[in-house]
């Protein structure tokens, strides 16, 4: 029997507009979108007019087992920051820590809206279990760094594709060399070489900060976008740049590719001082843009709604343009945007034949007086919060309902993360 969302004022990266429509699920996808009040079906919810039904959003960078290290290395720039704070903590890293930071990480993320994450991080396995576990969409890679063990992460990360990718139709696995500071040039090649030869994504640091463009220029590469074309990135089946704060403006147009993604995360960036991406110019240039939070220990929340607003915000203020970036194209980043980043071609929108992955808002409230059709892209961004949420619901099962986890253990992973914190911290 199908389920239906009733009565749900509905908004998507596809309509002009938001609509009041039933929602009616078969499994795991969207079977319809109807009319309000003209679906048969089990009533799953009932939102009698005053809840919002939209795509649930995408963490489109991220690194979740950080939540771990969260307020370790506050107000410091980024090498700094990675080499005094972060790094000699992460070579305490465990299997099961990483396990549990992914478990604290996907309660925050679930209750604040968030479907799916793409990650980049170590022991992934362990990440992906957890996120088996919890019904959670992931997209995950082993990070590739440099030096006498890169050749063996790499065959781990490739290891990790051929348990994983696919698995219950949640995870998907992409190969991942960190950054072009991080990863030789020969390990190079042959990371990207074998992402083309597997026919997997690609997830990659690029351009985070200033002074890697110099970086590039005194290793022998002419410029950044003929280092990205001579290694084989711009042929990946779907390249992920994570960040892209210093791609010039003039030099948007050669990432205008239908393969290819920029992760917009501007409160990290905000924080370490990395700068202020040029997203106006790629949103110009047909760049597809997707947003993400980065991890806990930079952000230092994994709430992407927060960085709608920032996102909708910073760069009207930054350009002095009140129409650059909208409402819309803020909310279509962190959704249908995202998804295509994913190389999913049936998540992000709601629609027939679309995965039943969304979020329910909770539109009866002080702040969304005012809220209809036309304007409830503008109430979300600039309006509403993450508290607002009242249902998480993952390839069509409810895994979050107002402030309960279907499907995790909150008691249990607090105490666990509360362990593993302290394991890690400690002299």
């Amino acid at each position: 029997m199908a389920g239906v969302y009733k009565n749900v004022l509905v908004w998507d990266a596809g309509r002009k507009k938001a609509e009041k429509c039933d929602v009616v699920l078969n499994g795991a996808q969207i079977s319809s979108v109807l009319p309000a009040g003209t679906a048969t079906g089990e009533t799953l919810f009932d939102g009698k007019g005053n809840a919002a039904l939209i795509p649930g959003f995408i963490n489109a960078h991220t690194h979740i087992a950080m939540s771990l290290l969260r307020g370790l290395g506050e107000d410091l720039p980024l090498m700094e920051w990675l080499n005094t704070r972060i790094w000699p903590v992460e070579n305490k890293l465990t299997a099961e820590i990483t396990g549990t930071g992914t478990q604290i990480g996907m309660m925050e993320m679930l209750s604040t809206g968030t479907t799916s994450f793409i990650d980049m991080y170590f022991f992934m396995e362990n990440v992906a279990d957890a996120a088996l576990d919890a019904g959670m969409r992931c997209n995950l890679t082993r990070a590739v760094v440099g030096g006498p063990e890169g050749e063996a992460k790499l065959a781990e990360g490739l290891r990790l594709a051929d348990v994983y990718h696919g698995a219950k139709g949640l995870v998907t696995v992409s190969v991942a060399p960190h950054a072009c500071y991080t990863v030789p040039d020969e390990l190079m090649q042959k990371t990207v070489q074998a992402a083309l030869d597997k026919k997997l994504n690609i997830h990659f640091h690029w351009l985070e900060t200033e002074w890697e463009r110099s970086y590039l220029k005194e290793n022998g590469h002419d410029s950044p976008e003929k280092y990205l074309s001579d290694f084989g990135f711009m042929d990946a089946k779907h390249l992920l740049l994570a960040h892209g704060v210093w791609i010039s403006p003039e030099d948007t147009p050669f990432y205008a590719k239908k393969n290819v993604t920029v992760a917009h995360n501007p409160k990290s960036n905000l924080k370490l001082a990395s700068g202020v991406a040029h997203v106006p110019e790629m949103l110009a240039n047909a760049v597809n843009v997707a947003l993400g939070t980065d991890g806990a220990a930079s952000n230092n929340r994994l709430d992407l709604w927060d960085e709608l607003r920032f996102a909708a915000l910073l760069h009207k203020g930054v350009n002095r343009d009140p129409v650059i970036v909208s409402a819309e194209q803020a909310l279509t980043m962190a959704t249908r945007s995202a998804a295509a980043a994913l190389g999913y071609d049936n998540l992000g929108l709601i629609q027939p034949g679309y995965l039943a992955d969304f979020v329910l808002i909770d539109l009866d409230q002080p702040h969304y007086i005012g809220c209809d059709e036309q304007n409830l892209a503008g109430f979300i961004v600039y309006a509403g919060s993450s508290k607002d949420v009242l249902r998480t619901v993952v390839n069509g099962t409810e895994l979050y309902v107002k402030g309960e986890f279907k499907t995790i253990d909150k008691e249990k992973v607090i105490a666990d993360a509360r362990a593993a914190r302290d394991f890690l911290t400690k002299n």
